[in-house]
């Protein structure tokens, strides 16, 4: 490792403001949507002597997704997709991490949406650690993760004349974290 990960050991809060939690769906078979979600919490614990022993929660307010159009957010929020009313956050709880070696880990944990949680593994490289210039001790992750929407009931299309559908039900994720050690 590039740096001592036992001296990064301890507890961080994600720094939303500079992190992102991000999707890329196919729109029309032809072409990629991609979208973000602005409002998030979430909390780390880091074990660099165990790496098995750290553990990642994460909050996302679901009202807060943003594909750049405000007619597909809001379809997105409906009852067609993720009934953001009755079904105000998704969250993510880690259930195991692992070391594949060098700057390179995973993470496995239960993804909840509408009510349905199902396990998901997240591929992360560790970025690294810095001091910023205000005194905060930041560790930076960069992951991302497939999953098929249809597996939490997220099962809305259309059919396109051509063939084939409007939104594909592989989803990739990617997620860019910069999290603050908590004093």
């Amino acid at each position: 490792m590039a740096n001592d990960l036992t001296a990064l050991t301890g507890d961080y809060t994600i720094d939303a403001a500079h992190s992102t939690i991000g999707f890329t769906v196919r729109h029309a078979m032809v072409t990629n949507v991609k979208g973000k979600f602005n409002e998030f919490t979430g909390t780390l614990h880091l074990d660099g002597a165990d790496p098995s022993a750290s553990t990642a929660s994460i909050d996302v307010k679901m009202d807060s997704i943003d594909t750049g159009s405000a007619d597909r957010d809001g379809h997105l929020k409906s009852a067609d997709f993720f009934k953001t009313d009755e079904f105000p956050t998704m969250t993510f709880r880690s259930t195991k991490a692992e070391s594949l070696g060098g700057e390179d880990y995973r993470i496995t944990g239960d993804l909840e949406i509408l009510g349905t949680t199902k396990p998901i593994t997240i591929d992360l490289e560790f970025n690294g650690a810095a001091k910023d210039p205000f005194g905060n001790e930041r560790v930076g992750f960069e992951g991302k993760a497939e999953i098929k929407r249809s597996e939490w009931g997220l099962t809305w299309n259309a059919a396109l004349e051509t063939g084939g559908v409007l939104v594909s039900d592989k989803i990739k994720l990617n997620f860019d974290i910069s999290a603050i050690r908590t004093a």
